[in-house]
């Protein structure tokens, strides 16, 4: 591929990456984080009464116009989720409502009017090159590990189910990541590296992983390491790495420090 095909590449993915960010009710659109009680309670600004117990969230719309998966709310609805999983959201007019489970469940606000996406005009990053394209083997386990690993919230731990580990080499030494399962194909690996609180963002940035071949090879194109919600939002509660995936190099590659986030 030329040099000018790569970067072409690359800055059609990064139109696609703040696109998707910027989403009306996207993760920029977040105003707001509450976390469930075992009693009903009204939250701010928020229609109905919403609990939780052991296994699952629960809304009583009261008198609310309110819908769930394009179907009206009426009489009490329970939800059930997979903890650390995707959540699932109801409508309240122009905002969503995001319910997820995070060891308890919380509650969380996506307004198209949100301050963070009005003021949002894309993510710093660094310039591509085609030398933070390496090349890896992934090693699998002989059974995926459910791997505990913390939060930005304090107190909260996510765990995840961890298929292998990446291994490749940079300036004559070899890394090993741990690589979690990518959303829909493919995996994913939560690291950091010696730009993280530095032109990074401190807690994580995130590398999609194409799917290995058959050989086991993949490619890590570090052009394409993105920042979790966490370094947009507050209202986020995003995974830390896992033990060990730590870089002891600057990957002078991908997103850098969001705006929201400079001082």
């Amino acid at each position: 591929m030329s040099t000018e095909q790569f970067v072409h590449d690359w800055r059609d993915w990064k139109t696609a990456r703040e696109e998707d960010l910027a989403a009306p009710h996207g993760w920029l659109a977040l105003v707001s984080l509450d976390w469930l009680d075992d009693a009903p309670r009204r939250y701010t600004g928020i229609p109905g009464l919403w609990w939780q117990d052991a296994e699952a969230a629960y809304l009583d719309p009261e008198d609310a116009e309110l819908s769930h998966e394009g179907e009206r709310v009426v009489g009490v609805r329970r939800f059930e989720l997979v903890n650390s999983g995707a959540g699932t959201r109801v409508s309240a007019g122009d905002v969503e409502i995001e319910i997820a489970r995070r060891s308890g469940y919380l509650i969380r606000v996506h307004d198209p009017k949100a301050p963070v996406l009005h003021d949002f005009h894309g993510v710093p990053a660094y310039e591509p090159a085609a030398d933070w394209v390496l090349t890896g083997v992934f090693e699998p386990f002989d059974e995926p590990r459910p791997t505990t690993v913390g939060a930005v919230v304090a107190g909260l731990s996510h765990v995840y189910t961890a298929p292998g580990v990446v291994r490749f080499d940079h300036d004559g030494a070899e890394h090993v990541l741990t690589a979690f399962n990518g959303k829909s194909d493919g995996l994913s690996i939560l690291f950091t590296d010696a730009t993280s609180g530095v032109t990074t963002y401190a807690a994580n940035r995130s590398l999609s992983v194409p799917a290995p071949d058959a050989d086991g090879r993949v490619v890590l194109d570090f052009n394409r390491a993105v920042n979790l919600p966490c370094a947009f939002t507050d209202f986020a509660t995003c995974p830390l790495p896992p033990a060990g995936n730590r870089l002891g190099f600057a990957v002078e590659a991908g997103e850098k420090l969001p705006h929201e986030r400079e001082s």
